[in-house]
């Protein structure tokens, strides 16, 4: 079943176009990821699928729902977590998710989300004295407390430290488990390939690409490297001369070669020839990172610049 189907999405600010022609489809049960650089349109786009922005032209479904003419259901049914999101400072947390579990039809019991999210020892705490991976496990708790079928969570983990993010990444897994649809927009490259069972590239407001982790980082891997380190004088031309060497980057004695094929065992035969003792020998590993660099041209922002701009 279908539970997200985007196609020809386009959306304009006066002479800007945010976003140019963005199709794909989200599966119910899926963790669905979305990255981009910013001003890639991720932004825009998710606003549009949530109902808080009108597409010029193309279309949305949300559970067979169109966002905006349906919007007063699509909004029973879809739980948002946007990038921006806060709270009064005052506000406690029961209090919280008492008042976000009002405004729905057929909320969820929140005393039991609250337990889910380990939040029942701060029920009384104020919004402002907790610590940041707890404003973020109140922020999934009110995405869900409406029981929605599908949740939009925006750059969930920027600003945690290690243990939160990874927290966090349990929480959310947590919450696919129970059968709730999860479209994830992040700027971490190994939360995307951690979490997502399919993710979009967007980039220049059109899909670059859409792939499991594994079927984005094998598109990307046509090309190999191989590391090493020698402790004697190595010509270049011994390297560079074989056809499938693409290029050499030498850094005092650390080598880095970039080719295709059976690059390891071409470079190990060579070195072997010319009676040179290689240490530290491997080949490395290809991840998201390297995935997005060759669908976009250019490596992934740091998600501490992305809190300074928006798309």
């Amino acid at each position: 079943m279908t539970a997200l189907e985007v196609r020809n999405l386009h959306k304009r600010y006066g002479q800007h176009v945010a976003v140019e022609d963005v199709s794909f489809t989200v599966e119910a049960g899926e963790i669905f990821g979305i990255i981009g650089s910013n001003g890639a349109g991720k932004t825009t786009t998710v606003e549009s699928i949530a109902g808080l922005r009108t597409p010029d032209s193309g279309s949305i479904s949300v559970l067979g729902l169109d966002p905006v003419k349906d919007r007063a259901e699509v909004r029973e049914r879809l739980g948002v977590q946007l990038q921006e999101s806060s709270l009064p400072d005052a506000i406690k947390v029961a209090e919280a998710l008492e008042l976000y579990s009002s405004f729905y039809r057929d909320p969820v019991d929140w005393r039991e989300l609250m337990e889910l999210l380990g939040l029942t020892e701060k029920r009384n705490t104020r919004y402002k004295a907790l610590s940041g991976g707890q404003k973020q496990r109140l922020s999934i708790a009110l995405a869900l407390v409406g029981n929605p079928k599908v949740a939009i969570l925006d750059e969930l983990t920027t600003g945690l430290d290690p243990q939160a993010r990874r927290d966090t990444w349990g929480l959310i897994e947590q919450v696919r488990d129970s059968g709730v649809t999860i479209l994830l927009v992040t700027h971490f490259m190994d939360e995307a390939e951690r979490l997502s069972d399919r993710i979009a590239v967007i980039d220049g407001g059109r899909v670059a690409a859409v792939d499991t982790p594994a079927g984005l980082i094998a598109q990307a891997s046509a090309m190999q490297r191989v590391r090493f380190r020698v402790s004697q004088p190595l010509d270049s031309s011994v390297l560079t001369e074989l056809s499938d060497v693409a290029d050499v980057e030498v850094t005092g004695d650390r080598w880095l070669v970039t080719g295709r094929g059976q690059l390891l065992s071409i470079v190990a035969g060579a070195l072997a020839r010319a009676q040179v003792v290689a240490q530290d020998l491997r080949v490395d590993r290809r991840n998201l990172d390297d995935a997005f660099v060759a669908f976009t041209g250019r490596a992934p922002e740091s998600p501490e610049r992305s809190e300074r701009k928006a798309d």
